[in-house]
């Protein structure tokens, strides 16, 4: 079937081929989404712990923390917290009020807006049509010049 001093040559481009193929495996399981479980395990525990230190610095309570980000391993949120607790009392430093709303969870489904209806319209424009908001080409006049 094989000859025999091509056989070894074969085997060896086989070899080859499959070592440079599986190098990739790392990219591969990152497109794929796949990730290791303690590598996973640390990168929330570095989420959580960041987290915590936004929500003590923010003052938020450490049960909303826990409410809020309740994928993110609960110890390492406290961690981040009593962390960030102790640098600002520390440095003396005060809460910074959050600006925005908490985000949603993962997977949560956003809320949709109703669609605007006409009255609606009417009534964000004080309910006169001055036609400033109108197509300026439909309110040419027709001129036979062109």
């Amino acid at each position: 079937m094989f000859d025999h001093p091509r056989s070894p040559l074969r085997l060896l481009l086989l070899a080859g081929t499959l070592l440079f193929g599986s190098s990739g495996c790392d990219l591969i399981k990152d497109r794929m989404g796949l990730e290791e479980p303690l590598a996973k395990a640390a990168r929330l525990a570095a989420e959580g712990q960041a987290v915590g230190g936004g929500c003590r610095q923010s003052g938020r309570a450490i049960e909303d923390c826990y409410s809020i980000y309740s994928w993110l391993p609960k110890a390492a949120i406290y961690q981040g917290w009593r962390d960030m607790d102790s640098y600002m009392r520390e440095n003396k430093l005060e809460t910074v009020e959050p600006q925005l709303p908490p985000p949603q969870p993962p997977g949560a489904r956003k809320k949709r807006r109703p669609p605007p209806t006409e009255e609606a319209g009417d009534a964000a424009t004080g309910g006169e049509r001055d036609g400033a908001g109108a197509d300026p080409v439909a309110e040419r006049p027709a001129s036979g010049t062109h």
